[in-house]
């Protein structure tokens, strides 16, 4: 009998709190999301596509929102430029291209912590170099075949 009451109780408190999901919810999305008026006048302005909509979307996605504006208010000038000319160049690249290097980063997060930490070594290497060279180095390894290029990676490998 005390198995029968142990189930019936089980199913009975599973069934409440199946029902009570949906409404905490519908309650976290209305009372406690972040009010338009909540934000500064200047996320106001970064995020005015938002106004109309504001109430209406989740907590979490307010609260992100509200956290980036804030970091980006708090992004020194020549920083948000940098940003700003690195999301134009990514606006320019066609479909297939934004497609490459999505794959590519894939990949690169798929590569052991010390093989990425090796990357980035080289590549801040690559950036500390005069421009002139870096565009000298460019040009050559555009000038190479594929069979070439191929080479040249199998030799840098072996060298790390």
């Amino acid at each position: 009998m005390t198995s029968r009451l142990t189930c019936l109780l089980t199913l009975l408190l599973s069934a409440l709190l199946l029902a009570a999901a949906p409404a905490a919810r519908a309650a976290e999305m209305s009372g406690a999301g972040i009010s338009w008026q909540d934000l500064s006048s200047e996320q106001q302005q970064l995020l005015a596509r938002f106004e109309s909509c504001w109430a209406e979307l989740p907590l979490a996605r307010q609260q992100a929102l509200a956290r980036a504006s804030q970091r980006w208010l708090n992004t020194p000038p020549d920083q948000r430029d940098q940003a700003r000319q690195r999301f134009q160049r990514w606006q320019s690249l066609d479909v297939e291209q934004r497609r490459e290097i999505r794959r590519r980063f894939s990949e690169f997060k798929k590569l052991p912590p010390e093989q990425q930490a090796k990357i980035r070594a080289n590549f801040q290497r690559f950036k500390d170099l005069p421009p002139e060279q870096r565009q000298q180095l460019r040009k050559q390894f555009q000038q190479l075949t594929p069979e070439q290029r191929q080479q040249l990676r199998e030799r840098l490998r072996k060298r790390q």
